[in-house]
């Protein structure tokens, strides 16, 4: 007796709705979900990515978008990420064809859309490499469907949507590199679902060297031709994309996946099996979720007896279990149904596994974005299962509806996290308490709000964490140096470029701690080594000049403050250093040279305005120097210096009543202004002569 076909929509009888009003509620749900986070802040990687980002810029030319990593570096650099995602840059400056019933559509849609896991990817604008990926893929997919869908017969197929798959499935690639897997996802869709290939068969004739090999299918239908071009031109982008790349795949750290360091075979490949199970757990229940999950969150499992072994068993029984299904169904609903399942599930997920080549994370919210869609399916083929063998239907609605509901209320907490880093850093201080990022992450956010001494305590425990954690050594040395706290200041740096000798930031930290110890060669020395791992590096001569100028060597000073300002020419404290110590030293004319080019390049700061018309007005030039200092007190009025030394301009041009004018606007501003006072007191003497003589 034949087999009755499988039936979503039949045993999905409860989640009835119009085509139309279905469209609708999806939508209405995923704004529901995520709009808190729409006016949010950049956070995270979107301050590398997008404020950070000298691609963004408008002086920036179009074309180097195509030389540079999604972070703004050059591709052919060793410290280059090589996320090479050029389309997803540009643009910062599944539905009812496969087949599926509507109402299982519509259940599988909302599942979709009210995922928390998507919450990165949404409300994260470095997410548009996901959404813009997923977009392209989806595309390239249903492309390839209409290609097999011109015939009803199957024998004929377009060429010309075949090959439209592949360019889409390209520009989901530089969307994201997770783009190019549709190419496997529509290969395997054309076998196994559209060809009805039998793998075990066709493994079988394999094995027993059988020449009747054309009758598995495998010939058939031009099978073999179209897979060549998929084939064909996932191979043109792999290599464009590997000579683009220039110096191979990125270096990654051990803190970034510890598993891939280990030594041990049987280490790594436990541990990767687990991060898969870990990766399942976040899409059947995604309530703990973090921005990062590095740096000791999920401490490696080393032995048979860690019961997290338990997690890999269930995982891998459940896909052996789906697998064998889909193979051997003999129902062509259910067997199209959970190949497009597990092939939305797992071939997206391959580039993040480890398999072929090593990734910079443990586990990634983000990029298991489109196999979610895989596990959405999956989880409306459990429903219609369940529906078929209850009688319970409404309860098994009401369970539904639930699990909707949960998921809206936690997309609508998460998103919310997304809102601010300081929030979205805390929320991950209860889900990986171990992880020492997060911590650095908390107490970085603290110190830029100029909160110094709960920033030390994040910074401490970050290190207590990670001992070789470099950039929190550096950040709570940089804190200590400021709090004159030079000694630790100068132990933590000192450590961390011993464990990092590269680290340029590190170094010029201990140069200008140990320039405040006024051990002035050795702070020198460091400089130079900051300045040596990194060519171009304007603060570190900048500093330089600072030291040179202490030690009274003017001509180095200027010479390293002119760097820094080749290198930088917007590094208006350089420009200033220079004009002062020219000043200082009589070169007025070379100052006010200096001070004009600097005001050229860099036109509305008020500090360059103040120490050039302090030039001017040394040089007699008081109609230029007076302009010059009204222009900086209307950019920054409460500068009592600016008033002080714009009074003591018009003490010597003999303006005095409007010296005595700004002589008072200083003291009101700062009392205790230096020299000041005096000149005011001189000034009121000399009006009190000048009023005697006119009374006489």
């Amino acid at each position: 007796m034949a087999q009755s076909e499988f039936n979503l929509d039949h045993e999905i009888s409860w989640f009835v709705l119009p085509s139309y009003w279905a469209k609708i509620i999806v939508g209405l749900i995923s704004c529901m979900c995520f709009a808190n986070s729409y006016d949010g802040d950049f956070v995270f990687d979107d301050s590398e990515a997008i404020i950070n980002n000298k691609d963004l810029r408008a002086e920036t030319p179009l074309g180097d978008l195509w030389h540079h990593d999604f972070w703004g570096g050059k591709l052919s650099s060793n410290t280059s990420h090589k996320s090479y995602r050029p389309l997803t840059v540009l643009t910062f400056s599944k539905g009812r064809r496969l087949n599926l019933a509507p109402k299982a559509s519509l259940l599988a849609a909302s599942l979709f859309a009210v995922h928390p896991v998507h919450t990165e990817c949404v409300a994260g604008i470095v997410g548009r490499a996901d959404l813009l990926c997923a977009l392209f893929f989806l595309l390239s997919f249903l492309g390839y469907c209409k290609a097999l869908r011109e015939n009803k017969e199957g024998n004929h197929f377009s060429i010309l949507w075949v090959l439209a798959s592949v360019l889409l499935g390209a520009i989901a690639l530089l969307c994201k590199e997770q783009g190019i897997t549709v190419l496997g996802l529509n290969a395997v869709f054309d076998a196994l679902v559209i060809n009805k290939l039998n793998i075990l068969e066709l493994i079988q004739k394999v094995l027993h060297k059988d020449k009747s090999l054309e009758n598995v299918g495998l010939f058939k239908k031009g099978l073999l031709f179209r897979i060549t071009l998929l084939l064909s031109g996932g191979a043109t982008m792999l290599c464009m994309r590997w000579r683009i790349m220039g110096t191979g795949p990125p270096a990654f750290t051990e803190v970034d996946n510890p598993a891939s360091f280990a030594d041990s075979l049987f280490v790594r490949a436990i541990n990767y099996n687990y991060y898969y199970s870990l990766n399942a757990w976040l899409l059947l229940c995604p309530w703990w979720l973090c921005f990062d999950w590095s740096m000791g969150c999920i401490p490696l499992i080393k032995s048979v007896s860690d019961w997290r072994i338990i997690a890999l068993a269930a995982l891998w029984f459940c896909l052996i279990a789906l697998i064998c299904q889909a193979l051997c169904s003999q129902d062509s609903h259910k067997r199209r149904i959970l190949t497009l399942g597990l092939g939305f599930l797992i071939i997206p997920f391959l580039p993040a596994s480890n398999l072929f080549f090593r990734v910079g994370f443990v586990v990634a919210e983000r990029v298991i974005y489109l196999p979610s869609i895989g596990y959405c399916m999956l989880l409306t083929y459990g429903f219609s299962l369940l529906s078929k063998q209850t009688k319970k239907k409404k309860m098994l609605a009401a369970a539904v509806l639930g699990i909707l509901l949960i998921n809206v209320l936690r997309c609508v907490i998460r998103s919310n996290q997304w809102r601010s880093e300081e929030q979205l850093f805390r929320s991950a201080l209860s889900v990986c308490p171990l992880n020492a990022k997060v911590h650095y992450n908390v107490g970085k956010n603290l110190a830029d709000k100029g909160n110094q001494t709960a920033a030390i305590k994040y910074y401490r425990e970050a290190v207590r964490l990670n001992p070789k954690y470099v950039h929190a050594m550096n950040n709570l040395g940089n804190i200590l140096k400021e709090r004159n706290e030079l000694q630790e200041a100068e132990g933590l740096l000192s450590l961390a470029v011993q464990i990092q000798p590269d680290f340029a930031a590190a170094w010029m930290n201990l140069g200008i701690v140990q320039n405040s110890l006024r051990r002035f060669e050795e702070a020198e020395q460091s400089y130079w080594t900051a300045i040596k791992h990194r060519k171009k590096y304007p603060d570190c001569y900048y500093n330089l000049g600072r030291l040179y100028a202490d030690l009274n060597r003017h001509i180095d000073a200027l010479n390293a403050w002119r760097n820094a300002t080749v290198l930088k020419p917007e590094h208006s404290l350089a420009w200033n250093n220079m004009i002062i110590l020219l000043d200082n030293t009589g070169n007025l004319a070379q100052a006010e040279a200096v001070g004009r080019e600097a005001l050229e390049l860099i036109p509305n700061d008020h500090s360059l305005m103040f120490s050039l018309a302090n030039v001017l007005g040394k040089s007699q030039k008081y109609k230029e120097s007076e302009a010059l200092f009204l222009k900086a007190i209307k950019a920054n009025p409460n500068a009592a210096s600016y008033h002080g030394n714009l009074a003591v301009l018009y003490h010597r041009w003999g303006n005095l009543d409007l010296a005595k004018k700004h002589y008072e606007v200083s003291l009101k501003l700062d009392p205790a202004a230096p020299g000041t006072k005096e000149n005011y007191s001189l000034l009121k003497r000399k009006l009190e002569q000048l009023q005697k003589k006119g009374d006489a």
